[in-house]
């Protein structure tokens, strides 16, 4: 093809090549992945979607990429699925400083999507990027799926696919691990010389290029190593960080893992999770005492079932009550036990439930015999804010036993009040989010 070199295609070439075989793909991609920011081929890599793309300098000093790398990064990317409903918030969240987005490496995709929305729209440079349309990272091209939403009026809030999410997530990941090994071999190379048989892969020309490990392939499976374990304890505690980011997500097994996810009623940890999951699982518009429940919640209570009960049931004070936190078990309430009582109407091919589920209580978990559930139906056409059902804490839980002993069988045998004596007296109570928009809630 035309650009080639010596078994090598230049980075304009590969810019045209990246395009051209992911023309049909589902996550859109960019013109400029390898040569618009933040792709920096004297860095001796660039990023395509979860993937790390060495570049060699050629004859000439002029920078190519072995055509096969190019063309592994998009047969895979071409098999990513996505659906452009299900959504993550990437920001910007309370308390997160504005950051600077113009170097070249490494990704930190959230640090530059939050750096260019926010960065004032008459700044030179601003123009500069409208002009370049640099608008891709790891080679897709997030403008096209960025999705922005505004909430009452004025606060905006920003969002992406879950599918294109993961991708990023592993793409920065991928980075990390490229760059630690880079700095590595140049440790061990000061010590010891070059080494003799180096550990490399053959390119296109037959140059051999170091070759990056799978996004998860250095990272360890979590096997309950933390399990009993307090979040107050743990989070204080200054590796802790840098421990559960060795870890891959406990839930999807597929990205590494960013964060500590933790029961807030009870205030033990259950797992390391990605950005993703720990989003997926959290209960839309949590307020004090009331949740939108998202569609999401269907994913979780039907298809992954099994998988979502055994990780709630990490935390100790959830398996000996045999029950899920407040909001959970709200929203379990409201998507399985109330699901006969939800209106429908016409749709192509059938009938559609209607409106959107929404979730109050009084009281609390801690005062089971006060604590009442209300599901209602938002935006019904049969008539707005219709209530469904009230139902008491107490019955609530009971349901959730049956349930789950008929869904999950083998978490309901490993819950109930005889399988762990160390219980606390005293439980924690729910910590609530009066203003929805911290993340590190559920």
């Amino acid at each position: 093809m035309p650009g080639r070199t010596d078994g090598l295609i230049t980075l304009g070439a590969a810019d045209a090549l990246w395009v051209d075989l992911t023309a049909d793909s589902a996550v859109p991609t960019a013109a400029g992945a390898f040569t618009s920011c933040p792709a920096h081929a004297p860095a001796g890599y660039v990023l395509l979607g979860g993937h790390v793309v060495a570049t060699v300098r050629a004859s000439g000093g002029q920078w190519g990429v072995a055509e096969a790398a190019v063309c592994r990064a998009a047969a895979e990317l071409n098999t990513v699925g996505m659906d452009r409903q299900d959504l993550v918030r990437i920001g910007p969240f309370r308390g997160a400083p504005r950051q600077e987005c113009d170097e070249e490496t490494p990704l930190r995709w959230r640090r530059r999507i939050t750096g260019e929305l926010q960065e004032p729209g008459g700044s030179g440079r601003a123009a500069r990027r409208e002009a370049a349309r640099s608008y891709h990272l790891a080679g897709i091209d997030w403008r096209q799926m960025l999705v922005e939403q505004t909430r009452d009026g004025t606060q905006r809030t920003w969002w992406l696919p879950r599918a294109v999410v993961r991708l990023l997530d592993a793409a920065e990941h991928a980075e990390a691990q490229w760059v630690q090994a880079a700095r590595t071999r140049q440790a061990e190379a000061a010590v010891t010389g070059p080494p003799s048989h180096p550990r490399q892969a053959p390119d296109a020309g037959g140059r051999r290029t170091t070759s990056p490990e799978g996004p998860t392939a250095s990272l360890r499976p979590y096997n309950g190593e933390l399990e009993g374990q307090l979040y107050s304890v743990l989070s204080r505690k200054p590796a802790t960080s840098r421990r559960v980011a060795g870890w891959a997500c406990a839930v999807c097994r597929t990205a590494p893992a960013t964060v500590l996810d933790h029961c807030h009623e009870h205030g033990y940890v259950r797992a390391p999770v990605c950005q993703s999951c720990n989003t997926q699982e959290r209960p839309d518009h949590l307020y004090s005492n009331d949740i939108r429940v998202a569609n999401r919640y269907t994913r979780l209570f039907h298809t992954d079932t099994g998988h979502w009960l055994r990780h709630w049931h990490r935390c100790p004070g959830c398996r000996a009550r045999t029950t899920l936190p407040l909001p959970h078990l709200a929203a379990w309430t409201a998507r399985i036990a109330c699901r006969s009582l939800r209106p429908t109407h016409p749709a192509p091919g059938g009938r559609k439930p209607c409106g959107v589920l929404r979730v109050s209580w009084t009281g609390s978990q801690n005062a089971p015999r006060s604590c009442l559930l209300t599901v209602t139906v938002d935006f019904c056409p049969s008539g707005e804010h219709r209530v469904l059902a009230q139902v008491p804490y107490r019955e609530a839980t009971e349901r959730f036993r049956i349930w789950l002993a008929e869904t999950a069988p083998a978490v309901a045998a490993a819950a109930g009040p005889d399988r762990l004596d160390d219980l606390p007296a005293q439980i924690r109570p729910v910590i609530a989010d009066t203003s929805g928009e911290d993340t590190a809630l559920f």
